[in-house]
């Protein structure tokens, strides 16, 4: 059986039905759309998957900055004020 990552969840069938209906029922909340009972997709609205992309993306920062700590005995210092 597949984890389902939302509070709500809904059949295919169901969803194509009134999607709009569910979009309103869930609220800020993801649905599962289920094919067969197993997941098929996530409906999100805008505002969470903007959530999630930045999330994202910070995630990948934070992985620059501690490659970047890793390598900070190699650094060379810089006066910026001589530039």
């Amino acid at each position: 059986m597949d984890a389902i990552y939302a509070d709500f969840s809904i059949s295919m069938s169901e969803f194509k039905k009134n999607p709009a209906q569910v979009l309103r029922t869930a609220g800020e909340k993801p649905v599962a759309v289920l094919n067969h009972n197993r997941p098929a997709f996530y409906m999100v609205t805008p505002k969470l998957f903007e959530a999630l992309v930045e999330e994202l993306a910070d995630r990948d920062l934070i992985d620059i900055a501690r490659q970047r700590l890793a390598l900070k005995d190699t650094a060379v210092e810089v006066d910026l004020e001589q530039i």
